[in-house]
C-alpha cells in the first residue's frame, strides 16, 4: 500500500487551500490539528518551525515527505517568528499556487455550522468574495488540570458567550482568502494591500455572507458580524499543566511579553457549554487515525508527548512558579482580581 492511498484523504503536495502555520514544541497537539483541516477541506500546510526541541520539527518534516505538507526551518533570530515566516511564505510555491490561503496556529479550528461540512460548501453559501474572516471564540480550560493526550476539540468544551465577547482580545478574527493578486502582504490576521487606493474593490465577508469595506477592517470583529455558517475557536489555554509549558516556551509574536496572570484572565472563559465541534471531530477521526498508524509519526507523536509530560513535572518543581501555579488553580474556572497574588 502506498503513502498516498493509505489515508482517508491524499496528500496534495499544495492544493488549492493552504495554510500557512508556525510552530514551536506543539507535538502533542499537531496530528488532531492536521486532520481537522484536511477533514474540512485544506489541501496543505506550510509549516514553519522554530528551536523545537520536543520535535514538532521532525513530525512537520515526515508530514512532508507524505505530501502533507511542506516544513521550513525558521530559527529565531530576535524578530517576532511569525511575522518573519509570514514574509518568506510569500516566495513559496506552494503559496503562490493555492487559489485560497489562510494564517492559522495549532490552538486555532474552523467550526463549520449549519450543517456544513466543507470549506466548498461554506464559499458557496458565503458568496462570491475575496476574502472571509472568522471570529474567535474563546474556549477555557474548564478546571481540567491535567494534561492528556486526546484531542483537544473533545477535552475542552466550555467557552465564552456567543454575542457578548468577554475581552477586547475576544473578538479578533482570522482570515481566508482568495490568491488572486488583490493582497501583497499578509499578517496574521488578514490580508492586506499597500497601495491604498485599490481597497475598494475588494469583497470582504464575514461568516453570514455580508460583505464590509476592508477600508474598515482591523483584526477583530465589526458591528453586526455574522457568526451563521463558521466560528473560530481558540483553544489558547487547554490545560492548567499545558499552560506552564506554553509560557515557558514564549509567545510567537510578542516575544518579550510574558504569557502569565493577565494572558490567563483574559483567554481562559468558562461562561458555557459549546460541543458543536464534535461532529467535525467525529468526521477527522479516520483521519487522525490514520496519521497515527504512520509508524514515523506514531513513535514521534509519543516522544512529543513524553517531552511534555517532562517537561512539565520540570516547570511544577520550580520553588519560582509554586505562586503561578497556586493561582492558576485557584482561577481555572473564574478569574478573580489579581491584586495581591502576582507572580
Amino acid at each position: 500500500m502506498t503513502d498516498a492511498t493509505r489515508f482517508p484523504i491524499a496528500p496534495a503536495g499544495g492544493g488549492p487551500r493552504v495554510i500557512m502555520t508556525t510552530m514551536k514544541n506543539e507535538g502533542p497537539f499537531l496530528l488532531e490539528w492536521i486532520a481537522h483541516n484536511l477533514t474540512i477541506g485544506f489541501s496543505g500546510f506550510v509549516i514553519f518551525t522554530n528551536d523545537c526541541v520536543d520535535g514538532t520539527d521532525l513530525m512537520a518534516q515526515r508530514l512532508d515527505e507524505l505530501g502533507f505538507c511542506s516544513h521550513r526551518p525558521n530559527p529565531r533570530d530576535g524578530s517576532p517568528p511569525q511575522h518573519k515566516a509570514l514574509r518568506r511564505s510569500a516566495f513559496h510555491p506552494w503559496i503562490q499556487q493555492a487559489d485560497w490561503l489562510m494564517s492559522l496556529d495549532v490552538d486555532e479550528f474552523i467550526n463549520l455550522r449549519g450543517g456544513l461540512e466543507t470549506l466548498d460548501e461554506l464559499i458557496g453559501r458565503v458568496g462570491d468574495c475575496d476574502a472571509i474572516s472568522f471570529t474567535w471564540k474563546l474556549f477555557g480550560c474548564g478546571g481540567v488540570e491535567a494534561y492528556e493526550d486526546a484531542p483537544v476539540t473533545r477535552q475542552f468544551l466550555m467557552a465564552d458567550h456567543e454575542d457578548h465577547p468577554s475581552n477586547g482580545r475576544a473578538s479578533g478574527f482570522k482570515t481566508m482568502f482568495r490568491n488572486n493578486g488583490i493582497f501583497d502582504r499578509f499578517n496574521p490576521h488578514r490580508p492586506k494591500i499597500m497601495q491604498q487606493d485599490k481597497t475598494g474593490a475588494v469583497r470582504w465577508s464575514d461568516c453570514g455572507g455580508n460583505l464590509h469595506p476592508m477600508d474598515q477592517v482591523g483584526w477583530r470583529a465589526w458591528p453586526g458580524f455574522s457568526h451563521r455558517y463558521a466560528r473560530l475557536h481558540h483553544y489558547s489555554v487547554r490545560s492548567i499543566e499545558s499552560f506552564l509549558v506554553k509560557r515557558d516556551r514564549g509567545r510567537t509574536n510578542h516575544i518579550a511579553h510574558d504569557q502569565s496572570e493577565a494572558y490567563w484572565a483574559d483567554m481562559n472563559v468558562n461562561h458555557t457549554r459549546d460541543d458543536s465541534i464534535l461532529p467535525h471531530a467525529d468526521r477527522a477521526r479516520p483521519m487522525l487515525e490514520a496519521l497515527l498508524a504512520d509508524p514515523v509519526l506514531a513513535d514521534l507523536h509519543g516522544r512529543a508527548c513524553d517531552w511534555h509530560r517532562t517537561k512539565i513535572q520540570e516547570l511544577k518543581a520550580r520553588p519560582e512558579w509554586t505562586d503561578f501555579r497556586r493561582w492558576l488553580h485557584e482561577n481555572s474556572l473564574e478569574t478573580r482580581p489579581r491584586s495581591t497574588q502576582q507572580n
